[in-house]
């Protein structure tokens, strides 16, 4: 694999997040002295510098086949990244303290395109088991089966939050139908307005009566009404008066 040298010194000193960075010691490939140098992880790419502050990494090591595993060795908190070839080297590091040498060891195991891989696979069944879930009906939900609980029909729901609403007088044309208000069994009184409310002004007179269907004929959800003409021809008089009234009233004002 050819890499570009200046391509590789540009990407590890660019302002790039990192997925690690710090200092480790490095055992020489021809002398088991151990140097101590700053380590930068980007990707699956290790850069390595000889200070903190130098502008271009001495090497790279690219995290692809290899396996990171911890070692025996002089050095105190040392592992190893090991590749399958034979002819592979094999690079010894040590961190300076135990939870920076754990630390480096979880990353270092994460950074090839395989660990990703296994990571996208995995998601993808979880996916699946999901929809396969959803089509069954359950919902996505992993208790079993017993426990899972039916959901009621529209109709039911209907009925069911019918039930719940409070009881409200109906309106029709703004006002309040008298006729389904309690006490409305009664029959309703047409000789006059019904007097006058609190604020004195006059009551507007009642609906006439209505008709109900049954609950077997009308499903019981629907309700018919049905208006008798001659309570009907009562209304209208009596409306009539009123405005009759008025009208006179402000004739006398002109």
């Amino acid at each position: 694999m050819k890499l570009n040298e200046r391509s590789l010194a540009f990407y590890a000193t660019c302002d790039s997040p990192a997925d690690n960075a710090g200092f480790l010691y490095k055992r020489g490939e021809r002398h088991t002295a151990y140097h101590r140098r700053w380590f930068v992880l980007k990707g699956n790419m290790l850069f390595y510098f000889e200070e903190r502050e130098s502008r271009e990494p001495v090497g790279v090591i690219v995290l692809e086949g290899c396996t990171v595993e911890l070692c025996e060795s002089a050095e105190e908190f040392a592992f190893a990244i090991r590749f399958g070839g034979a002819k592979s080297r094999t690079y010894v590091l040590a961190a300076e303290s135990q939870a920076a040498m754990e630390s480096w060891v979880k990353s270092l195991s994460r950074a090839s395109f395989d660990y990703l891989r296994l990571v996208v696979r995995e998601l993808e069944k979880q996916l699946e088991e999901m929809r396969l879930g959803v089509a069954g009906g359950c919902g996505g939900c992993r208790g079993p089966p017993g426990s899972w609980k039916q959901e009621p029909s529209g109709t039911e729901l209907c009925v069911e939050r019918l039930s719940a609403l409070p009881t409200v007088l109906p309106k029709e044309n703004g006002c309040a139908v008298w006729n389904n208000a309690p006490g409305a069994d009664r029959p309703p009184n047409i000789s006059g307005f019904g007097g006058h409310d609190g604020d004195g002004n006059p009551r507007p007179p009642p609906l006439p009566p209505r008709q109900r269907a049954s609950s077997s004929e009308a499903g019981g959800v629907r309700v018919a009404v049905v208006e008798s003409p001659s309570s009907f021809c009562q209304l209208h008089e009596q409306y009539g008066q009123e405005v009759a009234k008025l009208r006179q009233d402000w004739l006398e004002r002109q």
